[in-house]
């Protein structure tokens, strides 16, 4: 298994990079959170890696943290998740966004990932419940940990056209505690103001 490379960036073609290593190029495809965040062509990176070996060729994927790497192998896990669905969901959100949807069961921020439907999207909720690692997820994003309460007033404020930024940005101004109907109530008088 190849779990780490560190070389010089060679090619960038999104999705797929080429890192030299000692005179051996590897071709990687690697996440869009990934991919922006390599540095020049030319200059020295370090990829964590995960290598699949199939009947048609042998398939590697870069990423820049362990645990979009640890992520990335979670999805795999999960049956009709293959590696372009799941490069697809870590292009689309962080891993962070991703064990909050988990945790508030937020499927229609999934939907908007290209090539995930409803089906697959509450496939994924379901699954990936007790998969994903705990820490990290209490706090997401500068959000406190919301209760049922809070995932409530985010949906409504989502519902009612607001952003996810707008809502959380919102929320993260709520007293902890707040009832939903004083919560999307307060909430809305903080986002008429901005």
């Amino acid at each position: 298994m190849i779990g780490r490379l560190t070389g010089v960036l060679i090619e960038k073609n999104p999705p797929q990079i080429c890192i030299d290593v000692h005179g051996l190029g590897y071709e990687l495809d690697v996440p869009m959170s990934t991919y922006y965040q390599l540095p020049a062509t030319g200059e020295l990176t370090c990829l964590h890696t995960h290598l699949i070996v199939r009947e048609d060729g042998h398939f590697l994927y870069g990423f820049l943290t362990p645990d979009e790497r640890a992520a990335f192998r979670q999805l795999l896990k999960i049956s009709g998740v293959g590696a372009r669905i799941a490069l697809a969901v870590l292009s689309g959100m962080s891993v962070a966004e991703l064990a909050q949807a988990v945790v508030m069961q937020e499927a229609g921020r999934l939907v908007k990932i290209p090539g995930i439907g409803k089906k697959t999207a509450e496939r994924l909720l379901l699954e990936l419940r007790d998969r994903l690692p705990k820490a990290g997820t209490a706090a997401v994003a500068g959000t406190p940990s919301l209760p049922d309460a809070g995932s409530d007033i985010i949906n409504a404020l989502l519902a009612l056209g607001y952003s996810e930024r707008e809502a959380g940005s919102a929320m993260a101004k709520l007293p902890a505690g707040i009832a939903v109907a004083d919560g999307i109530r307060q909430a809305l008088k903080l986002l008429s103001k901005a």
